[in-house]
């Protein structure tokens, strides 16, 4: 049977009907186009039309009256001054434009590609959010995402910057392994690069995933507005602190969330110690107390490494010490020692006979050690006590008798640490890129953040006592004497250094005089031995 031939409009005219589409689109283009600002006034008077209507019913029926008598009088008003009917058309045209205009359209949930991202999230997380058993699953292969995922946000990127995770009840998650795994699982697959904070809600079986800002590293030393027997170790987040800290930031001044550390004899954290890597910040954490501790006390400072970090603090006042060889630091420890004891006879006397302590007795002494191992080692070669056993009295009597210890070390000699300094230093820090199993070996916890990969110097983590970890960042304390300091730093740190202490011409005492101060200090050298 032979086909019949298609008609002539279907096989000769496809070529003129593709024509006279495409012309028909591009006439419609045109129009809406050149239209465009009528379209727009229309709709924006579509638009006040309905909003009146809403507003008169929505106006009581008392009110209705008055109402209407109040617009009839400002139509009579406009009509009758000059120009007023072509001015207020003027406004209406305006305000119709401005209401009918295109708006970027509100995005109500994720594109495709955040969709699939979300997606691979949660298939990533089915193996450890289900069970075989379980009648119910949330989670499962193939499943809907959007029914554990209740928040979720997207960087400029496209990569996750806040998730909201509702999981079985039946997960361990009161297991710090159990985290661990889903921490590191939706570190790996929100993407590398970022520092990521986990909030656990045991109670409500969620959690909550928050991509960190950088700390900023801008903050220079300067004069901290605190109170005696309060240091000012660094800067973290808004929401980890209670209390804020004026600073100096530039050219303006704000209110930057600090993290104070408190010393004294109510403190519970008397002492403090430092562990970091090369480079971390240590030494600058250092010299920033110590430019605090001289406002009201004084110091002493023990170099290990013999870097001459510390010179510009010699001979200044307020500086008992600044000690770099095996021999040096050791007799200024035992003088500390000394000094720590007869604090303590000294306030036990005048607490029996009902008086106050003396006032010499009351200023703050601050014993700061930057890596005393270094030494230490010599001190083992030589078969003598090394600084850290001289650091027992300072360390466990130091609290009531005014006493500060602040120990650097790095994590490399972290083992020759002492138990003394262990138990007594309850204020710990962390500086550098480390490990969480390294941040947790001194802080006692691991950080409920993941490391950062790019670390400043003075970026790490502080826990004071049992309180909770808390990102830091130290305010940059350079060594004004290093060459590679910027001028603005050098000038900030010798700002705060207090004056040189001037010589004094030493005179020969008077024999009399003499026979007596050495009497004098023999019986109270007796007294105090026995």
């Amino acid at each position: 049977m032979a086909r019949r031939p298609l008609p002539r409009i279907l096989s000769s005219g496809s070529a003129s009907i593709t024509r006279s589409r495409e012309i028909a689109r591009t006439a419609a283009d045109s129009a809406t186009d050149v239209l465009h600002p009528l379209i727009m006034i229309t709709r924006g008077l579509r638009l006040l039309a309905g909003a009146g209507r809403q507003k008169w019913a929505a106006t009581p029926k008392d009110r209705r009256g008055p109402t209407l008598f109040l617009v009839a009088a400002c139509v009579l008003v406009v009509a009758l001054i000059p120009y007023g009917p072509l001015l207020a058309l003027v406004a209406v045209m305006g305000a119709a434009a401005w209401k009918g205009r295109e708006r970027t359209p509100v995005k109500t949930g994720p594109d495709e590609a955040e969709a699939g991202r979300l997606k691979a999230l949660y298939e990533a997380l089915v193996p450890y959010f289900s069970t075989a058993d379980d009648p119910s699953p949330l989670f499962t292969h193939g499943g809907d995402w959007d029914k554990v995922f209740s928040e979720y946000e997207f960087d400029g990127d496209g990569r996750v910057s806040s998730l909201r995770v509702t999981y079985p009840a039946y997960f361990t998650d009161s297991e710090a392994a159990s985290r661990a795994r889903i921490e590191q699982l939706l570190h790996t697959k929100s993407g590398r690069g970022r520092e990521y904070l986990f909030s656990w809600d045991e109670e409500g079986n969620q959690l909550l995933m928050n991509v960190l800002d950088a700390l900023p590293a801008t903050l220079t030393a300067q004069r901290f507005v605190t109170a005696p027997g309060e240091t000012v170790l660094g800067f973290t987040d808004e929401d980890a602190v209670q209390r804020t800290v004026p600073v100096s930031d530039g050219d303006e001044t704000r209110d930057a969330p600090g993290v104070v550390w408190r010393t004294g004899a109510r403190s519970t954290e008397p002492h403090l110690l430092i562990v970091g890597q090369p480079g971390s910040g240590t030494t600058t954490l250092l010299r920033s107390i110590a430019l605090q501790a001289l406002q009201h006390g004084d110091i002493l400072i023990i170099e290990g490494s013999g870097t001459g970090e510390y010179t510009c603090f010699t001979g200044r006042e307020g500086v008992l010490a600044v000690e770099c060889g095996l021999a040096g630091a050791l007799s200024t420890l035992e003088w500390a020692a000394d000094e720590t004891e007869r604090r303590l006879i000294e306030a036990n006397r005048a607490r029996q006979s009902g008086e106050a302590p003396p006032e010499d007795t009351q200023r703050p002494l601050w014993i700061l050690l930057d890596r005393p191992s270094a030494l230490g080692h010599l001190a083992t070669a030589d078969s003598g006590p090394g600084p850290q056993d001289l650091l027992h009295v300072p360390l466990r009597h130091g609290r009531a008798a005014g006493v500060t210890v602040v120990m650097t070390e790095q994590f490399d000699s972290l083992d020759g640490v002492s138990d003394t300094v262990r138990s007594h230093t309850r204020a710990r820090v962390v500086l550098g890129r480390c490990t969480p199993g390294q941040i947790e070996s001194v802080l006692g916890v691991g950080p409920h953040t993941t490391p950062p990969p790019d670390v400043p110097p003075g970026r790490g983590y502080a826990r004071l006592g049992t309180g909770e970890v808390l990102r830091l960042q130290v305010p940059a304390t350079p060594d004004p004497h290093d060459d590679a300091t910027s001028e603005a730093q050098r000038q900030a740190v010798l700002d705060l250094l207090p004056e040189r202490r001037t010589a004094v011409e030493a005179s020969v005492p008077d024999p009399v005089m003499a026979d007596t101060l050495t009497a004098s200090v023999s019986v109270e050298g007796l007294t105090l031995s026995d």
